[in-house]
């Protein structure tokens, strides 16, 4: 009986032991799915997929178009440490208008110099000369590998420009690491038809907020032939995986001293337009393109006082003042979209608007026209001044439907 009883027991135990691994396998499978599921949902840049590119790029010369941006994986390593630890030959790197690291200055010159950290050397792409050509004919193949924000102000695209007719010149292949576009669900603002505002500053024939990201854009450029006596180049783009134009994108390093968070990224293209005035843009605090103002009361309650930051030293407008005007910082970064009315708000509201705009040469490089700036003057509301560049609009958005890698945000 008690021998019995024993056994029965015992099988019960077996039962319940073979029920709870059972339970606590399949809440393990789940979590594994779930994880997996996560992880396949989640955004890999061109970068990150080192099987894709590598390959390519063995036994090759190699240089490098990258800054502190050109990040691999969740450990944020960079992209150079990653090359020359997987045995490529890399000779070289162009540096952007920020430098490698990230740290010059807006608008300050890009010396020569070596990395610290690798002891690469380092060059300018800044001015056309002899000393880039043979930099470039002395290699295989050249990576572009810059977080661009989306605006066509924004001078890492000059940077790919540059890159794309140094390689078709000398009939050198270009693989572009593709990055997502933070801002690239809208196409907005006028576009640049006229060459004689071009510049570093508004270097293509595409709308202010472009829509774009520099792998679209390195096949529009060689679609439309862009690139000198109509060469086109010899062109690999990376793309990204698991993200399309509707998705939202924070930046996992700043691009620029300038833009040190989402927010300012998604308010970059509607407050860059001050920069051809004497408006600040919060440039020497800690909240740059998120607050606005100006040295008088009448702009608004919100106040602070510019001074010397990182990255924002020489170029501070009303550096030392208390500066009065809007507060943005409570914007929610997902919902900011390309908009006028700060700077018709700040228009409006100077007493003598002939000192509005300072800077008008550089305010209508910026605008890719004088168009907007005469408008302004002309007392024209967002309205009128929309509908004024639609037409333009909506032929470059047709246009730009030939060179998408991913799906449309429309």
């Amino acid at each position: 009986m008690n021998r019995t009883l024993i056994l029965l027991s015992t099988a019960l135990l077996c039962v319940l032991t073979s029920c709870i691994c059972c339970k606590s396998t399949e809440n393990k499978s789940k979590s594994a799915t779930t994880a997996y599921s996560s992880e396949s949902n989640k955004v890999i840049t061109g970068a990150d997929q080192v099987s894709s590119y590598l390959p390519l790029l063995k036994g090759k010369r190699v240089g490098l178009m990258g800054n502190q941006t050109s990040i691999v994986g969740d450990n944020k390593e960079h992209l150079v440490d990653v090359l020359l630890r997987e045995g490529i030959d890399l000779r070289f790197a162009f540096a952007p208008e920020h430098g490698f690291r990230g740290d010059v200055e807006r608008g300050e010159k890009v010396s020569n110099e070596y990395d610290e950290k690798t002891g690469l050397p380092l060059y300018s792409l800044y001015g056309g000369n002899e000393k880039q050509d043979s930099i470039v004919n002395s290699i295989d193949i050249m990576i572009f590998d810059l977080q661009d924000v989306g605006a066509r102000f924004y001078t890492y695209i000059t940077s790919l420009h540059r890159v794309m007719e140094l390689c078709a010149k000398h009939g050198k292949e270009l693989i572009v690491l593709d990055r997502p576009n933070p801002c690239g669900d809208q196409v907005d603002g006028p576009v640049r038809k006229d060459d004689k505002f071009k510049s570093n500053v508004s270097f293509h024939k595409i709308a202010m907020v472009h829509g774009l990201t520099v792998g679209e854009l390195a096949q529009m450029i060689n679609g439309e032939k862009w690139l000198e006596q109509g060469r086109q180049c010899k062109l690999t783009v990376i793309p990204v995986k698991n993200w399309d134009h509707k998705t939202m994108y924070e930046l996992p390093v700043i691009p620029s001293p300038s833009l040190p968070n989402h927010l300012s990224v998604r308010l970059y293209a509607s407050l860059c337009l001050f920069e051809g005035t004497e408006i600040s843009v919060g440039r020497g605090t800690d909240w740059p393109f998120q607050v606005v103002g100006h040295d008088d009361p009448i702009y608004g309650d919100f106040s602070y006082t510019p001074g010397e930051k990182a990255g924002m030293v020489k170029h501070v407008e009303g550096k030392g003042k208390t500066l009065y005007g809007l507060d943005l910082r409570n914007l929610d970064p997902n919902k900011q979209q390309f908009t006028l009315k700060y700077i018709l708000y700040f228009y409006n509201k100077m007493p003598d608007k002939t000192k509005f705009f300072s800077r008008a040469e550089f305010f209508d490089k910026l605008a890719g026209t004088d168009e907007l700036r005469k408008q302004i003057i002309a007392g024209k509301n967002e309205e009128e001044i929309r509908a004024s560049w639609a037409e333009d609009l909506k032929a470059y958005k047709q246009m730009r439907k030939k060179y998408l890698l991913y799906k449309d945000f429309e």
